[in-house]
């Protein structure tokens, strides 16, 4: 495998990371209602989500998802019905019924457990991350004994590249969490972000 290989893959791993999409708006979502520890976490099962489909792609299994119509479908129906229900559910605890609950505090353990979860399954159940590790990292693989362990490399380049520019953006959403914590705003931010999650299972779910 050649430098200029590797400078490649490096390139479009990163690329890939900073591009917003689920993965950020979700880190944000959990950094903004439930503070910084709550990004990271959500940032942690995110990128443990990464490390397991790179496994699985250096390993051959998520060839399945290619070749197979059917699995690729169910691991895509499973995710949209994943998102719907984190989204419905984050929205239907938005409109009040009796008092207010407070603010979760920056180092509530459920929130950082919930939202490494809500990293994890939502990384797991998109077949477009298996897809995107299937179709990418045999065009920058060598051939012969050695492609396993240029194919972990790859793969902890993408991770590395996950566990760092993601809490940046965790870190400046926790800047911002005094004015998202009034309660007005706070309503209408999760009602937003809610919203967005089952509308993407929703996009999910009806792809072709």
């Amino acid at each position: 495998m050649t430098s200029a290989a590797l400078s490649g893959f490096t390139v479009v791993a990163v690329l890939a990371v900073i591009t917003p999409g689920l993965d950020t708006m979700l880190a944000l979502r959990h950094a903004v209602l439930s503070g910084r520890r709550a990004g990271l976490k959500a940032v942690l099962g995110i990128n443990a989500g990464c490390l397991l489909w790179g496994t699985a792609s250096t390993a051959g299994l998520t060839a399945l998802l290619t070749a197979s119509e059917l699995a690729y479908n169910v691991v895509r129906v499973l995710g949209a019905a994943y998102l719907i229900w984190l989204g419905a559910t984050a929205l239907w605890k938005t409109f009040p019924r009796g008092k207010t609950p407070a603010a979760a505090p920056e180092d509530d353990a459920p929130a950082g457990r919930s939202a490494f979860t809500a990293g994890l399954m939502t990384n797991l159940l998109n077949p477009k991350v298996g897809v995107f590790y299937m179709s990418l990292l045999p065009q920058f693989l060598p051939t012969g004994p050695t492609a396993s362990a240029w194919g972990a490399l790859l793969v902890s380049i993408h991770v590395a590249a996950g566990l760092l520019w993601p809490p940046s953006l965790v870190w400046a959403a926790g800047r911002a969490r005094a004015f998202f914590q009034r309660e007005r705003v706070r309503r209408w931010m999760d009602r937003v972000t809610a919203t967005v999650l089952v509308g993407l299972g929703v996009k999910l779910a009806v792809e072709v």
